[in-house]
């Protein structure tokens, strides 16, 4: 009920603008930031045939090995009915495939084909220039505390003492 929240006419509000020093500020710039970033890589997978719905997944893959399609599905942020549909692509492409599990015939586990690494590879190749834009207002030494900061943000777990 609206009559129940306090007004403050102090209150500092979300703008998405440089400056802006509301309680959404942050994730505001992180918003924008992964748009530019998401840009690029999509830029740089394209003409590649693939997507970043795929190349998160070759990612999980690359970095996980074989795995089974619900636990892609919550590495990727996806949900069942995408992850098929990309597992699906993948399959169609080469880049992946299907194997039952030993033990359980009902569950697959998805494993990345030889051509899925090297479309990987190629991926990293073909994004390394455009990635130099997005540093590219940077000053030295910027890249490299921006990717520091991140990290920490990101996985806050992996930096506590």
């Amino acid at each position: 009920m609206a009559a129940d929240v306090p007004h403050q006419t102090t209150a500092s509000r979300a703008t998405d603008r440089p400056g802006d020093t509301s309680p959404f500020a942050l994730g505001l710039l992180l918003r924008r930031a992964h748009w530019q970033a998401a840009a690029v890589m999509a830029e740089a997978l394209g003409p590649l045939g693939i997507e970043l719905r795929h190349f998160a997944v070759l990612i999980v893959l690359v970095n996980r090995g074989p795995t089974v399609q619900r636990d892609l599905a919550t590495a990727t942020g996806s949900d069942k009915a995408g992850i098929m549909r990309v597992v699906d692509d993948l399959e169609r492409m080469g880049l992946a495939l299907r194997k039952t599990v030993p033990g359980d015939r009902r569950v697959r586990a998805v494993e990345i084909t030889p051509q899925g690494v090297e479309l990987f590879d190629a991926a990293h190749l073909a994004a390394e220039p455009l990635a130099e834009r997005l540093v590219a207002e940077l000053g030295p030494g910027e890249p490299e505390q921006l990717t520091d900061l991140l990290t920490r943000f990101a996985h806050p777990a992996d930096h506590q003492a």
